[in-house]
């Protein structure tokens, strides 16, 4: 049966990648209600624009207004929350933009949801869902081993991780007190197509094929679990739609990298794939440098992702080694995207050094 998803920052990385997935792969009418920032990008959605179940809302999740008026408009059955300023470095230069957006926002698009839930009646209402969706990072630092379960303690790091770790209390606070059905996730390092050139990956692959010195953070040893930003949303559908109210799933890659072998894996595919190299060298692998550390940086993280395997059926398709070749590859293919994503005000300069 056919349903309305409302998509909080439809037009962002994985706020896309779920959009095209619901037009793609389901039936669903998608709501996309995304503020247009720096790191939302409409060029992400040309393949569904023109469907007739996709609509576009240009608004601010601070705006209680506007939401109320699109939720009267639209009638949704879903609200997918994805709306987030993300970037840790961003966050350490300018936390205020992270409190408002990922607290204040939150905040705001709870109550509309509240309000609007309230005047539902009957089957509307039994089967309303709102989907808070959050980040791994909220743990903070893991250390050498273990895992971050669904019962890990909270221990943010940077202001990023702090404004997603208060968000998620919000949600899980609106439930409990007002009785919102909620759903949450937390997910592990994405990465995949249209992801905005600030983040390691992209940011990698733009610099190397550009000749530019690829900037490694301190020894490069962190490590992350890098989940294909395809089958992270794949996971998403699956909580918004099967999942256990008040619960919480972690989605994670079960790929476990330390940035310098992201970094080294990223320069020997392009060595393949890129026959004349952008400037004098044989080797993209020339290109890293190694640069001061990010301030609070977590050394590791990791998500046991049984819970959402075991009660929901969910596993990732992509292992790192497919999944990133696809993501090397779409960037090559895409270069007009990559260019005009680039045009504003980030020109692939470090942030974070404050």
């Amino acid at each position: 049966m056919s349903k309305t998803i409302f998509v909080t920052g439809g037009a962002g990385f994985i706020g896309s990648a779920l959009v095209r997935f619901l037009i793609n792969e389901t039936k669903h009418i998608v709501i996309n209600f995304d503020k247009l920032t720096y790191a939302g990008n409409l060029e992400s959605l040309y393949s569904i624009e023109k469907n007739e179940r996709y609509n576009f809302i240009k608004g601010d999740i601070c705006d209680r207004t506007k939401l109320l008026a699109a939720f009267e408009q639209y009638q949704p059955d879903f609200i997918m929350h994805l709306a987030a300023e993300s970037h840790v470095d961003r966050s350490i230069d300018s936390p205020g933009e992270f409190i408002q957006t990922n607290v204040v926002g939150t905040y705001e698009l709870l109550e509309a949801t509240r309000s609007y839930y309230s005047e539902l009646v009957g089957d509307k209402k039994v089967n309303f869902r709102f989907h808070h969706i959050s980040t791994d990072e909220v743990y903070g630092d893991l250390g050498e081993t273990g895992l971050f379960t669904e019962e890990t303690p909270y221990e943010p790091s940077s202001p990023y991780s702090a404004s997603k770790a208060a968000a998620d209390h919000l949600v899980r606070a609106w439930h409990r007190t007002y009785g919102l059905p909620v759903v949450l996730t937390n997910c592990s390092n994405n990465y995949g197509p249209c992801h905005f050139p600030e983040k390691l990956i992209p940011l990698v692959i733009l610099k190397a094929i550009a000749g530019e010195q690829l900037p490694v953070y301190g020894d490069g040893k962190q490590v992350r679990d890098w989940l294909f930003v395809e089958d992270h949303v794949r996971a998403l559908y699956k909580v918004v739609t099967d999942g256990k109210l008040g619960e919480t799933y972690n989605i994670g890659g079960f790929n476990e990298k330390q940035n310098i072998e992201v970094v080294t894996t990223i320069c020997n595919h392009l060595n393949n794939l890129i026959e004349v190299k952008p400037a004098n060298f044989s080797d993209f692998k020339d290109l890293i440098t190694f640069v001061a550390d990010r301030p609070g940086h977590d050394m590791r993280y990791a998500i046991d992702a049984t819970k959402i395997n075991k009660e929901l059926g969910w596993q990732p398709k992509e292992t790192f080694e497919t999944g990133i070749l696809k993501t090397i590859q779409w960037y090559l293919n895409n270069q007009e995207w990559c260019k005009n994503v680039q045009s504003g005000s980030y020109q692939r300069e470090r942030l974070g050094t404050n």
